[in-house]
């Protein structure tokens, strides 16, 4: 297991909290990030860890940190020193992308080592976070919290945040056989959707996420611009090499879309799904959606954020072979009224 480090300038610093300072803390957040997420840390996880690491040992790193997605995130935000040592930490940054207008901010990484837990250290921190968003002019904060895990559920609730959704995170590796085309209902017709009809879609999502339930997930409320990509949108996609395809099921009318799904392919080697059907297909159409998107993508990875709330669509992913990795719930604190 990884040890404690003592950060380079803990002689200047009593106990207690102080802000992040990068040049100093990167290599022992990183010990600390290992141990506190070890049971949950997945392979971006621990990439993410090693990037630490290799950054913490570049020079001028205030200036890198800039430029760097994950030195922006682990740069804002307070740790906790004790005897020394770096035992503590709370990571805060402004939430960005559609739906978001500066004043939101998203908090990761709350984290205490084991040997200083029940000392009110993450609450500490965690109301210091609070009170440097507030006075930053923002409007809430958001984190995710394992479902399993009642203690911090119970101490963000004590600071004011309220549960908004549980989502639970699914994936399929490429090694399982595929399944038999789906033809049990003549009348499914799968499609492409049309730019033309991202209203119908937006609708549905209106109604199957809505905003105070979570939105679309993990920092994707509900926005127009996730349905109506602008060409600055797209030529970003075109440049990241990111494809997106959208499938829907209409109406018999026609006017009407009555499940979507997204799918998401980039240089990375999973695929990442994105279902969402009206609760009164559910059991019908999300298998259609589902064994078209793993016959045609199954030889890879394949990985789904869906609603912990809908048992039908969650034994439908069971049996098309994806293993639940996570079940996170989505909290919110509103700074402002």
């Amino acid at each position: 297991m990884v040890g404690l480090q003592a950060t380079q300038n803990a002689t200047l610093v009593k106990d207690g909290p102080r802000p992040v300072n990068l040049r100093t803390d990167l290599g022992p957040l990183a010990d600390l990030i290992e141990i506190a997420f070890a049971s949950s840390m997945d392979s971006n996880g621990r990439a993410a860890v090693r990037e630490m690491r290799t950054m913490s040992n570049v020079p001028g790193i205030g200036i890198l940190g800039g430029l760097n997605n994950l030195m922006q995130g682990m740069g804002t935000g307070y740790v906790w020193i004790a005897d020394g040592k770096l035992v503590g930490n709370v990571s805060i940054y402004p939430a960005d992308g559609p739906g978001y207008d500066g004043r939101d901010w998203v908090i990761v990484n709350v984290a205490v080592h084991p040997d200083y837990q029940r000392r009110g250290i993450a609450q500490r921190l965690m109301q210091s976070s609070m009170d440097m968003i507030a006075q930053r002019g923002g409007r809430r904060a958001m984190l995710q919290v394992d479902a399993d895990n009642p203690v911090a559920r119970r101490l963000y609730a004590r600071l004011g945040f309220m549960e908004e959704r549980s989502w639970t995170t699914w994936r399929r590796g490429g090694a399982y056989n595929m399944p038999q085309p789906y033809d049990s209902d003549p009348r499914i017709h799968i499609v492409h959707r049309q730019a033309n009809e991202w209203k119908a879609e937006y609708k549905l999502a209106e109604y199957v996420r809505p905003q105070l339930m979570g939105g679309l997930g993990w920092l994707k409320p509900l926005h127009e611009r996730q349905f109506h990509r602008s060409i600055w949108q797209q030529l970003g996609d075109w440049l990241s090499l990111r494809q997106r395809e959208r499938l829907v099921i209409r109406s018999e009318d026609e006017r009407d879309i009555l499940a979507s799904l997204w799918i998401e392919t980039s240089l990375t080697l999973t695929t990442q799904l994105t279902l969402m059907v009206q609760p009164d297909y559910e059991g019908l159409y999300d298998e259609a959606l589902i064994n078209t998107a793993v016959r045609r993508f199954g030889t890879s990875a394949l990985a789904i954020e869906h609603p912990s709330d809908r048992p039908v669509t969650n034994a439908l992913l069971r049996r098309y072979q994806f293993a639940q990795r996570r079940e996170v719930v989505h909290m919110v604190w509103q700074a402002h009224a």
